[in-house]
């Protein structure tokens, strides 16, 4: 019953601060073209990627306690001066970056049975996640990110080229009122044909 009143209320915040135009992810991936089947797919993207790359590992290259960015602070209901523990990975497939992958793991979320999740180092999160038959994930949202956007400025600085913009998705996984975000920035290599 808690946790059904936990969904309800967390579905309620994420309705609400949606509508902020400023912010606004899409419910679908418009012209996204090669990068489509990656961003729809609702399974594990580290079982897909472990599928695909005969050599995947996971490289962790940030994790600190800052704010999240700002159209995070919205989606997560928080006043903007609260900080959040941010995971930030490379998720390497055949020795190239092929996603960028960002978590925000709120303080309150890192108690019970996700106090663990702080510590995971090069574990793949998305394996923690999808493990669990209680996580609840919401649907997944999309944007194309500009340079202009901080989530494209901290993906580019592991791409030997930038180009003009980079598909994501991002979604909140939820266990018991405990709730983190995780957006996956597609990197070009995940389109290039494997050789």
């Amino acid at each position: 019953m808690i946790a059904l009143v936990c969904a309800i209320i967390h579905s309620v915040k994420i309705h609400k601060n949606s509508s902020q135009a400023r912010y606004r992810w899409l419910n679908k991936p418009f012209s996204s073209h090669l990068y489509n089947t990656w961003l729809i797919d609702r399974g594990s993207l580290t079982a897909r990627l472990q599928q695909r790359y005969a050599n995947f590992v996971v490289k962790p290259v940030a994790m600190k306690y800052t704010k999240p960015i700002q159209d995070e602070v919205a989606l997560f209901y928080q006043s903007g001066y609260k900080v959040a523990l941010i995971r930030e990975v490379l998720l390497m497939g055949n020795n190239q970056p092929v996603v960028f992958a960002h978590s925000v793991l709120p303080s309150a979320s890192l108690r019970g049975e996700w106090s663990d999740l702080g510590k995971v180092g090069s574990k793949p999160l998305g394996a923690i996640l999808f493990a669990n038959p209680k996580v609840k994930r919401t649907p997944l949202s999309y944007k194309k990110l500009t340079p202009s956007h901080a989530l494209y400025k901290q993906a580019a600085l592991y791409l030997q080229q930038a180009p003009s913009y980079l598909w994501a998705r991002r979604s909140i996984f939820s266990l018991n009122c405990a709730n983190i975000m995780v957006t996956e920035v597609f990197l070009p290599h995940i389109i290039t044909p494997i050789r």
